[in-house]
């Protein structure tokens, strides 16, 4: 009986020294830690997604706590959680725009011609080793195989009837779409915006109505139709400067195949 004891008095013990070893050993090491990143962090929707361009809402928070970011740094977050943080930093706002992603094809299944049919792999990454980089003839057009689908964590993107589209009431402006399409495919564009243009062929005219029937022939009738100088073509394909238009649609009339879109 008296060994039981002995034995339960020497882990008690060394227990009890670890521990005030390891206390000590801690406050001697601890690293010191900003208080207002602790706030920023607390504020940020802790979704990870990189859309800030940093690793995460850890190092988004430091960032920012450094000054090296700017309080309205979170797409996600928009601005209500801008105007937390820059009360937490001590700092204003400042002008914001909400974006939105947008994919620029019209060429859906009935649009879009085929080369061939595919059977294999759906994964759009995967088509640039496949025969024409795809099935789709329109080698700049979206594949269709939602590889920007299972990038989006807010379920924001989906395919229809072939072809990627945004609801922009879900879109936190990541750009984890953006990077996962390896046709440069989907862009970040105001979410105000009125108008915006979907295609993304450089192909001249004649290629692109041998291939799709939404796409644009560079034929320039929207640039003589804005009296804003807000659209150019450029590489055979219409490109709209959203600073300049004021969304008077006169672009989107006059297009002969109609792939100047109202963005709803």
């Amino acid at each position: 009986m008296t060994g039981v004891i002995i034995a339960a008095a020497v882990v008690s013990c060394t227990g009890l020294i670890l521990g005030l070893f390891l206390g000590f050993m801690g406050k001697k090491f601890a690293v010191e830690v900003d208080q207002k990143e602790l706030d920023v962090r607390a504020e940020l929707p802790g979704n990870n997604c990189g859309g800030c361009g940093y690793a995460g809402c850890d190092a988004l928070a430091k960032a920012i706590a450094a000054g090296e970011a700017e309080v309205g740094a979170c797409p996600v977050g928009g601005e209500p959680v801008a105007a937390k943080i820059a009360a937490i930093m001590g700092a204003e706002v400042g002008d914001s725009t909400r974006m939105t992603a947008f994919v620029k094809c019209a060429g859906d299944c009935e649009k879009a011609k085929e080369n061939y049919n595919y059977t294999g792999v759906e994964e759009c990454t995967v088509m640039p080793f496949a025969p024409n980089g795809g099935s789709k003839a329109c080698t700049y057009g979206c594949m269709g195989y939602g590889s920007c689908v299972r990038a989006c964590p807010f379920d924001a993107i989906h395919i229809v009837d072939g072809i990627a589209r945004v609801d922009k009431e879900k879109c936190k402006a990541c750009g984890k779409c953006v990077v996962t399409c390896p046709r440069q495919l989907i862009e970040l564009i105001p979410y105000d915006t009125a108008y915006a243009v979907r295609c993304a062929s450089k192909d001249k005219g004649k290629d692109v109505i041998a291939t799709c029937s939404a796409g644009c022939i560079g034929c320039m009738i929207c640039t003589k139709q804005c009296e804003f100088d807000a659209i150019h073509v450029e590489n055979n394909i219409a490109h709209i400067d959203y600073d300049k238009c004021t969304g008077c649609g006169k672009c989107a009339e006059k297009c002969p195949k109609k792939i100047i879109h109202l963005q709803k």
